[in-house]
């Protein structure tokens, strides 16, 4: 795989030797168990596979680029490159600006933005409107596009059900900036709608077999579908994509449920002829993550903290996981540990910042679970495990508890 020069500051001389020797004994990525570093006092149970993926990389190495080839230019990037208060806040203080927020907020007017500037197409891609826009402006944005590979997957995937006639269901939260995208390219393949969950699905399943009134879909999914979405046409052919972030047992639940909708409607031998077969559209990273979060809940610990943006979907999903075992606390970093009796964190179901006290257990050996999305920097987690070794004076260092660990000779 493409290695990318990403800043020395996003990188950690302690995950740097865990990750390598991870790889060296299971270059093929089937044990997905965690590695455990043990301090002492403290034990961390560190997931097998967390942080920056394929995707941020290449974003981080091309936004620094235009930074670095644009001196005394105007640089915007259209919202947040990742989703990571660490990287945008870095970028902002290199000269960077923001046109939109990830609510799609206008920071920037347009009317500010010239054919003389530089704009940033961040890692989610963005909507065929937006590019049309910046096109009518005369700004060239293939140098600087950061959209994700396997963002543009997804998106292949939906001209292909195009092709075939299908309409397209989109699994997504509607105003993430990759969903946005996702909609925009796909509604011009093919009829296209996105919804949230296997409950939302079970609403349209139900409308396709006559147990609901049909006027419940576009009520249901007001602003969420194509414009002329027809119910009566445009659900006799469906394919299932998503946006790459979310967890992939949801969305084969999904796609699994249309499939026997189909069936139930059209009978087995006329499937193929109203349900397309696409496959999982997660990237590789998202589904390595989630699995490594399962081995991580195999394990016997007294916590897990989660670290990354509060604003990033595939970090909560991971703590969605890891709260389904263990009391876990999303974090964005190591000053939300204030102290070792008080832990700022982020409830991301009700999008508010709660205070906890006595987190830590009183005991004499801790183990905590330590986990990151796939837009975190691996300087941020070991400043996180740095916060949590403060609080443990009696423990060994970092170096011999690598060597304990067997990471390092």
């Amino acid at each position: 795989m493409k290695q990318f020069e990403i800043p020395s500051f996003y990188k950690s001389e302690f995950i740097a030797p865990i990750k390598n020797y991870r790889k060296s004994i299971d270059p093929r990525k089937r044990d997905f168990a965690p590695t455990i570093v043990d301090f002492g006092s403290i034990r961390i149970i560190l997931a097998r596979h967390f942080g920056f993926c394929y995707g941020v990389e290449n974003a981080i190495e091309i936004a620094y680029k235009a930074i670095e080839e644009n001196q005394g230019k105007k640089i915007y990037m259209l919202s947040q490159m990742i989703h990571n208060p660490v990287v945008n806040e870095d970028l902002r203080d290199r000269g960077l600006s923001f046109i939109l927020d990830t609510e799609g907020n206008q920071l920037t007017p347009w009317s500010d933005v010239s054919s003389e500037d530089i704009v940033i197409i961040p890692a989610f891609g963005t909507t065929l409107e937006i590019e049309q826009l910046l096109e009518s402006k005369g700004i060239e944005t293939r140098q600087y596009n950061t959209t994700c590979p396997f963002v543009e997957k997804v998106w292949k995937m939906a001209n292909k059900l195009g092709t075939s006639d299908h309409s397209i269901i989109i699994h997504g939260k509607f105003k993430h900036e990759e969903t946005q995208a996702t909609f925009s390219h796909s509604s011009a393949e093919s009829k296209s709608i996105v919804i949230k969950d296997i409950e939302e699905a079970r609403v349209i399943g139900d409308i396709i077999l006559g147990k609901r009134n049909k006027e419940e879909f576009y009520s249901a999914f007001e602003g969420r579908y194509t414009p002329g979405f027809n119910v009566d046409n445009d659900l006799i052919k469906v394919g299932v994509i998503n946006q790459t972030t979310m967890l992939a047992g949801e969305t084969h639940e999904i796609a699994e449920y249309f499939k026997t909708v189909m069936i139930e409607k059209f009978g087995e031998d006329e499937i193929k002829n109203h349900y397309a077969d696409t496959r999982d559209t997660l990237c590789y990273a998202t589904n390595d993550n989630q699995q490594s979060t399962f081995e991580l809940l195999n394990q016997e610990a007294d916590l897990a903290i989660v670290v990354g943006g509060y604003n990033s979907s595939n970090t909560s999903h991971l703590a969605d996981l890891c709260a389904t075992k263990f009391k876990t606390f999303f974090v964005n970093g190591p000053e939300e540990l204030i102290e070792k009796s008080q832990i700022r964190h982020f409830d991301y179901a009700t999008k508010s910042h709660l205070t906890s006290n006595d987190y830590l257990p009183n005991k004499e050996k801790v183990s905590i679970v330590v986990t990151s999305g796939a837009s975190c920097p691996d300087s941020v987690i070991e400043s996180v495990i740095d916060r949590l070794l403060s609080f443990y004076p009696s423990t060994a260092d970092k170096a011999t508890a690598l060597q304990n660990a067997g990471v390092i000779g």
